[in-house]
């Protein structure tokens, strides 16, 4: 029997959630922006080190809606959620800022589980200026990614999926 995970995607409007799980479980980007509307549910099977005699975990890829907010909490979404990657889009900076809000919510809503950042559209920046500010947050667990080129997106659903592992959940 394969295992599973539920992983959410949070993060506000337009930051690439979407894109990010896309260009995971088809290796596409897609430049037409289409709003999601409640929950899109996508699987992806990974294959991890520490599996490595086991199946793979497949990983069952929560994508929301923007709109929720932090009011995603209180819905029925994140209920068995083993854990979460928040995104931003690095072009907006309030969007980072929320993305620390949500991180922050998510670990007082579901204490246990892990949760990432993923700075989203790094390709669209030079280095020097991808430098978010998270207050409260130390960076440990920030993932820069770009769903249009895919740098970084199977690091970031591959460390959120050895983390689930991790912990058992």
């Amino acid at each position: 029997m394969t295992r599973s995970a539920k992983i959410m995607l949070l993060g506000d409007i337009g930051v690439g959630k979407s894109s990010l799980a896309k260009r995971l479980v088809f290796d596409r980007f897609d430049s037409e922006y289409k709003t999601t509307i409640g929950v899109d549910v996508l699987t992806y099977d990974i294959h991890l080190p520490e599996l490595a005699d086991r199946e793979p975990l497949r990983l069952v890829i929560w994508d929301t809606d923007g709109d929720f907010g932090q009011a995603i909490f209180s819905t029925m979404y994140v209920t068995g959620a083993a854990g979460a990657l928040v995104v931003s889009d690095v072009t907006r900076a309030h969007t980072v800022e929320k993305m620390g809000g949500l991180i922050t919510a998510f670990e007082e809503h579901l204490p246990g589980r892990p949760v990432m950042g993923v700075l989203n559209k790094i390709d669209l920046l030079s280095p020097e200026q991808i430098a978010p500010k998270l207050p409260g947050h130390d960076g440990s667990h920030i993932i820069s990614a770009s769903a249009a080129n895919g740098e970084g997106v199977m690091a970031a659903f591959k460390s959120i999926a050895e983390a689930v592992v991790r912990r058992g959940l």
